[in-house]
C-alpha cells in the first residue's frame, strides 16, 4: 500500500503542485473538496492511475468518496486487484 500511496503522492505533487513542500501534502490533504483536483485535473489522475496500475476506474468511482484524499485513492486502486 506504501508504494501505491508514493507513486500516487509523487503523480499528484510533480503535475499538479510543482514546487510546493512534498511534507505539505499528507494523507489527510483534501484533494477535491481542497481545490487542488478541478475535473480535468481529476481526469488526469484517473488516467494515470489507469495507465500506471493497470486498472479500469468506473464512472461513479470519479467522486469524491473515492478520490479526495490519498489514501482514498490507493484504496481504489487496492480494490481492484
Amino acid at each position: 500500500m506504501d508504494e501505491t500511496k508514493t507513486a500516487i503522492k509523487s503523480f499528484i505533487l510533480d503535475e499538479f503542485l510543482p514546487g510546493e513542500n512534498p511534507d505539505e501534502l499528507t494523507d489527510s490533504t483534501p484533494l477535491i473538496t481542497g481545490g487542488i483536483l478541478d475535473s480535468l485535473a481529476t481526469l488526469k489522475l484517473v488516467t494515470f492511475l489507469e495507465n500506471r496500475f493497470k486498472i479500469q476506474v468506473e464512472p461513479h468511482e470519479t467522486a469524491v468518496d473515492y478520490l479526495d484524499t490519498i489514501p482514498d485513492i490507493a484504496n481504489l486502486v487496492h480494490s481492484k486487484f
